[in-house]
């Protein structure tokens, strides 16, 4: 069996190339960029008044000048106005363009007007309130990187430089597959000896922020037919996240139908509790991630493995975060152990208190806890409060 270390390693330096497309760019929030985005021109494009007040020609203020004529005024989306008689103003409104021959704006605050006569207050700073040309990018920077994903602001960034469409990686096509006799769809009535699906739903909605939809399949505890479904499911998708048939029992066929049909499997079994049947493999340019049927096992296994991989895909860093024990907990089986605990944070960092429900099967107890925390695997059954360990929260 591999270490949870190992497995999460091997699962992350697999890539599949990912496809591009073009898309309008209000639509594209969410989205990988697949082409770099250069500024089309200087930003800003224009010395660009700051402040509403008055232009002048600031070398005639530092000779002493207090009393200035307005000559005229500029609004914002004005063509370039210019200051004609040097020893005048142009009165002017905050994002115009800056008037030729001026070089310094003073704010209405520190001005008396008269008419048209303004005074300016003694000692103000001079060449301020302008936001000039090209100060922020320069034409032909880049605005935006290739890879990075498109946040609210970004959409801004693209309206700006006219950038109508977009390249954009497109997020890779999942398939979500069911296994067991046992289950049922949600809108009906178990039988005893029946539960409802709820797998597909926990790790679909872990899983949202970092692919486009999910399709759900479900298949019976029967091999043809499973090799069957699994075959024609791989043409379609890029992404395969199975749940159940993973483990040693008698109808556990995904292992045997995913060998049959060319999966070359990179493991299968990670020295861990819960989750320690995951398998996981690779067919060319598509991915299979198998989870355990048991509903802890497998959200723990999308928490710790799966959500990462769909993390660096979608060109994210992987979140990495510690939380301080806060009881002792005792442990014996050399595995790694994924705790469900809460939290409290003081001082900028997090607590947490164990939380255990009743074995892999009691998804109830994902509702109260907010996290696993990983205790490593060690020879040692003692793990004492206050040292810190991995957190990967939910």
């Amino acid at each position: 069996m591999l270490s949870s270390q190992n497995a999460s390693e091997l699962i992350l330096s697999q890539q599949i190339e990912l496809k591009k497309s073009t898309v309008p760019f209000a639509q594209a929030l969410g989205c990988v960029l697949g082409e770099d985005i250069r500024a089309d021109r200087d930003f800003p494009p224009f010395d660009r008044v700051t402040m509403d007040g008055y232009a002048l020609a600031s070398k005639n203020y530092a000779k002493g000048q207090r009393a200035f004529k307005v000559e005229s005024i500029q609004f914002a989306g004005e063509p370039l106005n210019t200051l004609l008689d040097k020893t005048a103003c142009v009165e002017v409104m905050t994002g115009c363009m800056l008037p030729e021959n001026a070089d310094t704006v003073i704010r209405y605050e520190d001005s008396i007007r008269q008419a048209n006569e303004v005074t300016f207050l003694d000692n103000l700073a001079l060449q301020k309130n302008i936001h000039r040309r090209g100060s922020d990018r320069k034409k032909g920077d880049i605005l935006l990187k290739a890879g990075q994903q498109l946040r609210a602001p970004d959409l801004a960034i693209l309206a700006t430089v006219g950038k109508t469409k977009v390249q954009v990686y497109t997020f890779p096509k999942v398939a979500f597959i069911t296994s067991g006799d046992e289950l049922v769809p949600v809108e009906q009535k178990p039988l005893a000896h029946q539960i409802r699906k709820s797998n597909v739903f926990a790790v679909s909605a872990l899983l949202k922020p970092f692919i486009e939809e999910i399709s759900h399949f479900h298949l019976p505890d029967d091999l043809p037919e499973t090799i069957r479904q699994l075959t024609d499911i791989l043409q379609q998708f890029d992404v395969l996240i199975l749940s159940g048939g993973v483990s040693a029992g008698k109808k556990d066929y995904i292992p045997e139908a995913l060998d049959r049909i060319g999966v070359d499997r990179l493991f299968h079994k990670i020295a861990q509790r819960p989750g320690k049947p995951m398998w996981f493999g690779k067919k060319e340019n598509q991915l299979i991630f198998a989870l355990p049927g048991n509903p802890v096992s497998a959200f723990m296994c999308a928490v710790r493995y799966v959500k990462p991989w769909f993390m660096q895909n979608a060109g994210l860093e992987i979140e990495k975060q510690e939380a301080i024990l806060a009881e002792n907990v005792e442990f014996k089986p050399d595995l790694s152990y994924f705790m469900q605990v809460t939290l409290k944070q003081e001082n900028g960092q997090f607590w947490a208190y164990p939380c255990e429900g009743h074995g892999s099967g009691d998804l109830a107890n994902l509702s109260r806890a907010q996290a696993f925390l990983e205790l490593p695997q060690t020879t040692e059954s003692l793990f004492e409060k206050g040292n810190v360990f991995p957190l990967w929260k939910w």
